[in-house]
């Protein structure tokens, strides 16, 4: 045998992409689905900026690795206007989806331990390991809205076994899984405790634009020396599968650093595809189109996460409404001793059974770094026509397909023994 288990890395498939395979095997079996897996924007494209890729086409041409000139510009510009951020263009490097860009600041560093609050995106992890570097886990809690305060950041710092270990916080607000932020006040407090101990930290604000407060607070803000931003237009703008994302290094970090950061990007994803940079720059030079967009998306998601909170927080689910973005932490450990007489004693029974018996498609905990025996889940409530937003005559939002899935959740915890 050329190669044996003993020299692959341990991995397995995303999670998050491995329930959307199973949930569409399922729909193709004529079973019933409530795909609240996989966390896919709903909202389709504008189609101003579909006409620009189209447009677009038969550009075939290689661009730059650091991106497109004009789309760094239009990105710099745009979240000026949208957010007030004081960004050089020159500091910015636009990749194939925030994904890869991640992996390669991770991937530039020879050595570091790279701390990951649980619950955290499923992918943070491996990409660390990819990267060969150390990770750790800073737990946080259903009381504390599953947030990092600064007494838990610096303890942990306080505890670590090597200090001398460059140390990375991803960080990622609003929230995937949780839907929570922080506030400015929050965000604030926790820049104290970096700055006192030198922490780098990866800001992934992929959900940023989909915050529903307008008042939408960012590390870069109070930390901006040693906060690099993570973003794209996978969620605001719909466009997942075009795999446009980029990252903000500050220049405090030094040129060495960006130029490592390049240099991996040129040897793994060479550049983003070039008809997606051409429809980006229409993306990001368009911020009251953009604007409106938004504002009909976050309407409808406010509806959703508080009509799916206030379901379950009814049957008795721990639960706090979204407060960005389009996920909810539902916490089951109230059913602890009903869920154990149905032999549901972990994360991943729990949503192994309730696909099984109901349908429903989530998560469990387990996969974004909670305890195995935590009875919590991720619910992605996206289960419905995105499109509606367009009609400039719709009167009543309408989303019966994730009503009848939080239905289906709470009439099987009614069941219970």
């Amino acid at each position: 045998m050329i190669l044996k288990p003993t020299d692959l890395r341990p991995h397995q498939e995303s999670q998050t992409l491995l329930i959307n395979q199973q949930s569409l095997e399922r729909i193709q079996k004529g079973e019933q689905v409530y795909r609240f897996g996989f966390g896919q924007s709903p909202f389709p494209v504008p189609a101003e900026i579909c006409s620009v890729l189209a447009e677009s086409a038969s550009r075939k041409e290689y661009m730059s690795v650091q991106g497109y000139p004009d789309l760094r510009r239009a990105i710099a510009e745009f979240h000026s206007h949208t957010e007030s951020k004081q960004w050089d263009a020159d500091q910015i490097i636009v990749g194939a989806g925030s994904k890869i860009l991640i992996f390669c600041l991770l991937a530039a560093l020879k050595k570091a331990e790279v701390v990951i609050p649980a619950p955290s995106w499923v992918s943070y992890e491996p990409q660390a390991n990819l990267a060969g570097l150390k990770v750790s886990w800073i737990e946080t809690s259903v009381e504390d809205k599953w947030l990092v305060t600064p007494e838990r950041l610096r303890e942990f710092c306080l505890a670590r076994a090597d200090s001398s270990l460059p140390l990375v916080l991803i960080l990622n607000y609003p929230s995937n899984p949780t839907g929570q932020t922080y506030s400015r006040a929050q965000l604030q407090d926790l820049a104290l405790v970096l700055s006192e101990f030198e922490v780098l930290v990866i800001a992934d604000e992929i959900y940023s634009l989909l915050t529903y407060s307008q008042d939408y607070a960012t590390l870069d803000e109070f930390y901006p020396q040693g906060t690099i931003v993570s973003s794209g237009m996978s969620k605001w703008c719909g466009a997942g599968g075009w795999r446009l994302g980029f990252v903000h290094i500050p220049a405090e970090l030094g040129e060495l650093y960006f130029k490592t950061v390049v240099g991996i990007a040129s040897e793994t994803y060479s550049c983003a595809a070039s008809p997606i940079q051409l429809a980006a720059v229409a993306a990001y030079s368009g911020p009251q189109l953009a604007r409106n967009f938004l504002d009909k998306q976050i309407e409808l998601l406010v509806q959703i996460s508080t009509f799916c909170s206030e379901a379950l927080c009814g049957a008795g689910v721990k639960v706090h409404s979204a407060q960005g973005g389009f996920y909810l932490f539902p916490d089951f450990s109230p059913f602890t001793e009903k869920l154990k007489v149905a032999g549901v004693t972990s994360s991943d029974e729990l949503t192994r059974k309730l696909l099984l018996d109901t349908g429903v498609a989530l998560l469990p905990g387990s996969a974004f770094g909670m305890r195995p025996e935590s009875l919590t889940a991720r619910l992605a409530f996206v289960d419905f026509d995105g499109s509606q937003i367009l009609d400039e005559d719709y009167k009543e939002i309408e989303f019966d397909k994730v009503k009848q899935g939080i239905g289906e959740i709470v009439g099987w915890l009614q069941q219970l023994n």
